[in-house]
């Protein structure tokens, strides 16, 4: 990954996957804005700055373990950075409504950020949720 991340927003992109994956606070409040917003029709709840991250991390680290957010490419142009990823786990936590299958999960994602004065200012992610779900078992294949 050192070489995808090689320019100071790059970096910052890659490195929020890992601050939020081990709920890095010290991390985030030094590099997610305080009005950071999280552009996801998919959540019931708004992700507002450093604590919606860590909340949003709660959320999603106790419905899933063995979490891999495997960066695959990073593509930066003036403030914004996308991040192509697998994300990678074991579903052993309630999920929404749906209670733990110990079905192991694999799923690309997209993120496309927006930096700002050296912190992450917005995101919008695009996750394959057909495929989670369905890997998971919440709908039939």
């Amino acid at each position: 990954m050192t070489e995808l991340a090689n320019t100071p927003n790059k970096k910052r992109a890659a490195d929020y996957f890992k601050a939020f994956a081990s709920k890095d606070r010290e991390w985030l409040e030094a590099n997610v804005a305080s009005t950071y917003r999280r552009n996801d029709t998919n959540l019931p709840f708004e992700v507002v700055g450093p604590q919606g991250v860590l909340d949003l991390g709660d959320v999603l680290l106790g419905a899933f373990s063995e979490v891999e957010l495997d960066i695959q490419d990073i593509i930066e142009e003036n403030d914004k950075v996308l991040v192509r990823l697998q994300f990678r786990g074991i579903h052993d936590g309630p999920f929404g409504d749906h209670p733990a299958s110990g079905k192991r999960f694999d799923v690309m994602v997209l993120d496309f950020f927006r930096m700002e004065d050296g912190k992450i200012a917005e995101q919008w992610p695009a996750i394959d949720n057909l495929g989670l779900q369905q890997q998971i078992g919440m709908i039939p294949v």
